[in-house]
């Protein structure tokens, strides 16, 4: 099985930047998308539903702002909307498909970096979604939550960690959150199962040259419930081609 998740940055933009001509060729069996940034009545053309995968949407009520998507080969038994959270669910941020006894989820967390007010904000989502993960845990199927979490984990997943300490992204309470879901709730921090090298970033600031220095952050997740943990066999981060300021995570996993 093999999983795309990418902060599109906008997805007409992506799309202008040849997303869904690429994506054809990655032969995923789930796509997550995120910050899709549109209305799904203004994506009327035949890209944003490729052909062979199946496609969900869910639009923040806000114009122009977050929203996530979902492409799968299969055709899902049940497509969830939200987690349950009005404040959140209006901007957009949960989708999930169910597929018998699995469940893959694209999740948009909320950015704090522009001001307290955000970061206000992002303390209550992530207050409210590890509620949600527990919750998950207690369902009978397996789960892969993909994403932009807006968060890096640990020195080795940002390249300036020092000066970033008291900075939405690597703030002590937000590295302790993902302290609480890997280490308490027991999910798997896929891509770090299968690659424990430094230097690989998701997120590259659109400030200076940080793209061409590699001057990123690791804020793209797939996490997997813990009955998957040792399912994860291979994992990229596509460099090659650029969509977004953010680069698509791939990854696959054996059952």
């Amino acid at each position: 099985m093999r999983i795309i998740t990418l902060n599109c940055n906008g997805i007409r933009s992506a799309a202008r930047k040849g997303l869904f001509d690429w994506l054809p060729e990655q032969g995923a069996d789930v796509v997550c998308l995120q910050e899709t940034r549109a209305q799904e009545h203004q994506l009327a053309g035949n890209e944003f539903r490729p052909p062979g995968l199946h496609c969900h949407y869910f639009d923040a009520e806000r114009p122009g702002y977050s929203g996530v998507a979902v492409f799968s080969k299969r055709r899902p038994d049940r497509v969830i909307r939200g987690f349950g959270v009005p404040e959140f669910d209006r901007e957009g941020r949960y989708l999930e498909l169910v597929f018998g006894q699995l469940a893959v989820i694209s999740a948009y967390f909320p950015s704090g970096s522009a001001g307290p007010e955000r970061q206000a904000s992002k303390f209550r989502f992530l207050e409210a979604f590890l509620p949600q993960l527990r919750r998950l845990l207690r369902r009978r199927r397996e789960y892969v939550v993909c994403g932009d979490f807006n968060i890096a984990h640990r020195p080795i997943d940002l390249r300036n960690w020092r000066a970033n300490q008291k900075n939405s992204g690597f703030l002590p309470e937000e590295r302790a959150w993902l302290d609480q879901v890997f280490d308490q709730l027991g999910w798997v921090d896929a891509f770090r199962a299968v690659d424990p090298r430094p230097e690989q970033y998701t997120w590259w600031s659109n400030r200076g040259q940080a793209w061409a220095k590699n001057v990123g952050w690791r804020i793209d997740y797939q996490i997997a419930s813990p009955g998957l943990r040792g399912a994860a066999s291979a994992a990229t981060i596509v460099r090659d081609r650029r969509f977004s300021d953010h680069a698509p995570l791939v990854m696959d996993y054996a059952r």
